[in-house]
């Protein structure tokens, strides 16, 4: 792992599990705030995941949140940045994606419903992301992600995560901003 991102994710590993909230929304954009996460980067790769488990396990999702943050970061390290302009992929629907793979154990060998369902969360945030179009912003992304997998976790798994009216506090500095074009512009 290289230093700034070890640094960068146990940093977030250290601060998610602070939280009580159910929203994992609320719990990325407050440790987005902090000087050590960048407007863009490769730590959303991490953070936007390991605030879903965070809210998923104060929701009252059965799950290690040591064990599951630390096979997140194993996972995510392995995401190069800039994926959402150079693989066609955001890096946040990835993270969440891998989220509830380690939630349900899902493997590339896996048969079961969760499979599938992994495969539909992804590809419908991506497809309502590439409606939004770009350039990047690894916050609006991150709240499309987020906002829709509290949606899908309340749907499929009955556990009963918060979402809420969510307005964007990072546009002033955003260079490549869209404005009243992103959803959660304020």
């Amino acid at each position: 792992m290289d230093n700034a991102l070890e640094t960068k994710y146990a940093f977030v590993k250290q601060e998610v599990v602070r939280y009580d909230t159910k929203n994992p929304i609320e719990l990325a954009a407050d440790i987005m705030k902090k000087n050590l996460i960048g407007i863009h980067g490769p730590e959303h790769h991490f953070l936007d995941g390991a605030a879903f488990l965070a809210a998923y396990k104060n929701a009252g999702g059965e799950i290690d949140l040591e064990d599951c943050l630390e096979e997140l970061a194993r996972r995510a390290i392995r995401m190069p940045g800039a994926m959402c302009g150079h693989w066609g992929i955001c890096g946040s629907v990835a993270s969440i994606g891998a989220a509830f793979s380690i939630i349900h154990g899902t493997s590339p060998l896996s048969t079961d419903e969760h499979y599938k369902n992994n495969m539909e969360y992804t590809s419908s945030v991506l497809s309502d992301m590439s409606k939004i179009g770009g350039a990047r912003c690894c916050k609006r992304n991150a709240f499309l992600a987020l906002s829709k997998a509290v949606e899908f976790a309340n749907e499929k798994y009955g556990v009963k995560m918060e979402n809420g009216n969510v307005r964007c506090e990072f546009s002033s500095f955003n260079r490549q901003c869209l404005g009243s074009a992103c959803p959660f512009h304020g």
